[in-house]
C-alpha cells in the first residue's frame, strides 16, 4: 500500500476543534476488505466483534473469543494497510483479572494490530492501565457498547437522561487520565456526542453520535449493502454491492446452464495430435 502508515500519535492529536481532517474509521475482517479500506484513505482499520454478526452469522458480538478476532487481525494485516489496524477485544477477554486482558491484548498485538479497543466505563480503568503499562495502545468505547447488550435489554440508545449522559462524560474524562489515546462513542443523543468531544482532549470517533465527534465509523458491510437486515437509522449506505453480487452470481448460474460458459476463449486449448490420442 501506498502513502504514510497512520500511526497513534497522529490520531491523538486529530481534534477538529485545533483544525484537524475528522477521522475515518472502518471496519475490516480479512485481506481483501482492509486493501479496500486501504486504497480508498481510510485512517483506521478496526477489526471489530461485529465480525461474529457480520460474517460469521451470529445475532450479537457475544459469540467471538480471542483466538477468532487474533485469526482476522492476522488476514488484516497481510493486506499491509497504511491505516493503522485497531484490534477489538473480544467478551471476556478482559473482564476476568488485568493479567488476561495484557495476555490477549498482545495476543492481538503479535497478530499485527497496532493498538486495541475495548468497551465501557469507570470498571474499565484497573485494566486500561494495566495494558497501557505493557505499552500497548487503547481506545475507549462508551455509550452503547454490544458486548452490554443483554444488560441493556437490546441495541438502545444510551446517556438519554441527565445522570447517564454525566456518567458517561465522568467515564470518558477518567479513561482519558488513565491513557486512552481516543474513543469512540456509540449510540448516544447528538448533545451528549458533542459534549464529550468538548470534554476530553484525545479524539472522540462517532457511530450514532451526531456530527460533532472528532471522526466517523461505520461497518463495512451495512454501508457497501452487504448486510442481510435493514441497517440502523446511523448509517448512510453508500452501495447496494449485495444486490450487485446476487445479480452477478445468478447470471454466472444462468451462463452456465445455457452452455454459454466457458466460451472458447475462457478455455485451455490443445493440439489436434492431443486429442486425436485420447479418442
Amino acid at each position: 500500500m501506498s502513502g504514510t502508515a497512520v500511526t497513534v500519535p497522529a490520531i491523538r492529536a486529530r481534534k477538529r476543534r485545533d483544525g484537524a481532517t475528522p477521522i475515518v474509521m472502518v471496519t475490516a475482517y480479512d485481506e481483501p476488505g482492509a486493501r479496500i479500506v486501504s486504497d480508498a484513505g481510510v485512517d483506521i482499520v478496526l477489526v471489530g466483534d461485529s465480525v461474529a454478526n457480520t460474517v460469521l452469522g451470529y445475532e450479537d458480538p457475544l459469540h467471538v473469543d480471542i483466538g477468532v478476532m487474533a485469526h482476522h487481525v492476522a488476514a488484516v494485516a497481510r493486506a499491509k494497510p497504511r491505516c493503522l489496524i485497531l484490534g477489538d477485544m473480544p467478551w471476556m477477554s478482559y473482564h476476568l483479572s488485568t493479567d488476561d486482558a495484557v495476555r490477549n491484548a498482545a495476543t492481538l498485538i503479535r497478530a499485527g494490530a497496532h493498538a486495541v479497543k475495548l468497551e465501557g466505563g469507570r470498571a474499565r480503568l484497573p485494566v486500561v492501565e494495566a495494558i497501557i503499562r505493557a505499552e500497548i495502545p487503547v481506545m475507549g468505547h462508551l455509550g452503547l457498547t454490544p458486548q452490554s447488550v443483554l444488560a441493556m435489554g437490546g441495541f438502545r440508545v444510551q446517556a438519554k437522561s441527565v445522570d447517564a449522559a454525566g456518567a458517561l462524560l465522568g467515564a470518558a474524562k477518567a479513561l482519558t487520565e488513565a491513557g486512552c489515546f481516543a474513543f469512540v462513542i456509540e449510540g448516544v443523543p447528538d448533545v451528549v456526542g458533542a459534549a464529550v468531544t468538548e470534554a476530553v482532549p484525545v479524539p472522540t470517533i462517532g457511530i450514532g453520535a451526531g456530527p460533532s465527534t472528532d471522526g466517523q465509523v461505520l461497518v463495512f458491510h451495512d454501508l457497501l449493502g452487504l448486510g442481510s437486515a435493514p441497517p440502523p437509522k446511523f448509517v448512510r449506505q453508500y452501495a447496494a454491492l449485495g444486490r450487485l453480487a446476487t445479480e452477478a452470481v445468478a447470471a454466472f448460474a444462468e451462463d452456465v446452464r445455457r452452455g454459454d460458459f466457458p466460451s472458447d476463449d475462457e478455455s485451455y486449448h490443445g493440439s489436434a495430435e492431443l486429442g486425436d490420442s485420447l479418442s
